[in-house]
C-alpha cells in the first residue's frame, strides 16, 4: 500500500528555494451550471464554511442547493465573466506574476511563486506540487484575505495541510495569518480610494462593507469581526472622515441564520430612504474583484439603494493589481520570509559561490553511491 505521493526527481547538487504560495478561495473553471455545481459541491462541503452536522447538512446540499443554485449562479457569473475568464482567477495570476517581478528586484537568493486555491483550480495540490519541483525546502503561505476568518484563511491553511499529509519529505512551512492593520496594506486602501475620489469627487457617505459570517462564529471565538471594524476605523482615520462619514457593514448572507450585522442591503435601503445624493461603496476585505463585488455590490447593491430613493452610486474597484497594493505585498512577503531569504546585495548569498558549493555536494554524494 503506497501512503505517500510521489516524490519529484531530484539530485544531489540542485538549487534549493524558497517557494510563496499565493492563496485564494477559489472559483468555478467556467460561467456554467455544470461548472457551478462541481465548484459549489466542494466549497459547500467543507466544514470550515458551512458547521451544520453532516448528515443534515448532506440532504440539504445534495437534495437543494445543488439542484437549484448552480443555473442561478452561472447566470450571475455569465455578467461578469471575462475573456481571461474568472474575474478573481485572472486577477489572482496577475497578482501573482507582478509580486514576482517585485520580489525579483528584492530578493538574492532563489525562490519560486505558485498561485492555489483552496476550491477548484489551480488546485492548492497543484501548486505545491510545482513548489515542489522547483526544489523548494521552505515554503510561506500567503493568503489573499487580509482579515483572518475560519471559513477563509484556516481553509486555505486545511487545504495546505491535507496535500503536505501525503508528502514523504515535507518542507518547512510558514504562513501569513493577516494583514487587516498593516500600515502597507491601509496605505494601498487609503491611496486607491483617494485617487477615486480625485477624479470622481467626495461622496455623501463611504459605505464598507466586508463579507458576512454567521454571527455564531463570532460567539464561538472568531476574531474576524473585529479585524473588519478595525480595518474599517484605520482606514477612515487615514482618509479624514468623521464617524457621520462612513459606515460599516457585511454582505453575502446565506441561509436563514443570523449573520454578522448590519446587512449591507438594509444598510443600502436606509440610505436610499434617506435620500442620500451619492454612497461610494468599497469591499476593504476583497483583493480582487470578483462576482460578489461586481455583481452583489456593484450592481445589485446599486439597484438597492437607487430604488429606495437613492441618488449616485458608485463602487470603488478593489485594489486588483493596483501597485500600492503590489508594493504593500511584497513588504507583507518580505516580512514574513526574514531568515530564509536574503534580500540585499551585502548578503551572504553568491550565485558563483553556491553553484560551486552544489556541485562539491553533488560530488560528495556520488563518492558515497548517491545519484
Amino acid at each position: 500500500m503506497t501512503y505517500y505521493n510521489p516524490e519529484p526527481p531530484f539530485t544531489h547538487g540542485d538549487q534549493l528555494k524558497v517557494g510563496i504560495l499565493i492563496a485564494n478561495l477559489g472559483t468555478p473553471d467556467a460561467a456554467t451550471s455544470s461548472a457551478l455545481r462541481r465548484y459549489l459541491r466542494q466549497f459547500l462541503s467543507d466544514t470550515r464554511v458551512v458547521e451544520i452536522p453532516r448528515a443534515i447538512w448532506w440532504l440539504i446540499l445534495n437534495g437543494i442547493i445543488l439542484v437549484i443554485r448552480p443555473r442561478k449562479s452561472a447566470a450571475k457569473y455569465a455578467q461578469v465573466w471575462t475573456p481571461e475568464g474568472s474575474p478573481l482567477l485572472a486577477h489572482a495570476q496577475k497578482q501573482t506574476q507582478l509580486l514576482s517581478g517585485f520580489l525579483v528586484q528584492k530578493i538574492q537568493s532563489p525562490f519560486a511563486i505558485e498561485l492555489g486555491m483552496s476550491y477548484g483550480n489551480p488546485s492548492m495540490q497543484a501548486a505545491l506540487e510545482k513548489l515542489k519541483a522547483q526544489h523548494c525546502d521552505r515554503i510561506l503561505v500567503f493568503p489573499l484575505f487580509p482579515q483572518y476568518a475560519a471559513s477563509s484563511t484556516a481553509a486555505v491553511f486545511d487545504a495546505v495541510w491535507k496535500v503536505l499529509l501525503k508528502m514523504r519529505n515535507v518542507p518547512a512551512v510558514r504562513t501569513v495569518r493577516n494583514y487587516h492593520d498593516h500600515p502597507a496594506y491601509i496605505a494601498a486602501l487609503a491611496k486607491s480610494v483617494q485617487a477615486y475620489w480625485k477624479i470622481n469627487h467626495k461622496p455623501s457617505k463611504l459605505v464598507m462593507s466586508f463579507h458576512g459570517v454567521p454571527k455564531v462564529h463570532l460567539t464561538k471565538g472568531d476574531p474576524y469581526h473585529c479585524a473588519c471594524h478595525k480595518t474599517g476605523r484605520l482606514l477612515a482615520e487615514a482618509l479624514g472622515l468623521g464617524k457621520d462619514e462612513y459606515t460599516i457593514a457585511f454582505q453575502s448572507r446565506f441561509g436563514k441564520q443570523e449573520w454578522l450585522k448590519p446587512y449591507l442591503a438594509g444598510v443600502l435601503e436606509d440610505l436610499g430612504k434617506a435620500k442620500t445624493k451619492r454612497i461610494d461603496v468599497i469591499c476593504p476585505g476583497f483583493s480582487s474583484d470578483c462576482l460578489e463585488t461586481l455583481e452583489e455590490i456593484a450592481m445589485e447593491g446599486k439597484e438597492i439603494f437607487t430604488h429606495a430613493g437613492g441618488g449616485e452610486y458608485h463602487y470603488i474597484p478593489a485594489l486588483n493589481e493596483n501597485e500600492d497594493w503590489i508594493h504593500a505585498m511584497t513588504e507583507i512577503a518580505l516580512e514574513n520570509l526574514q531568515g530564509w531569504v536574503t534580500t540585499d546585495s551585502f548578503g551572504n548569498w553568491v550565485s558563483a559561490q553556491a553553484k560551486k558549493d552544489n556541485e562539491l555536494t553533488k560530488m560528495r554524494a556520488q563518492a558515497m553511491g548517491a545519484n
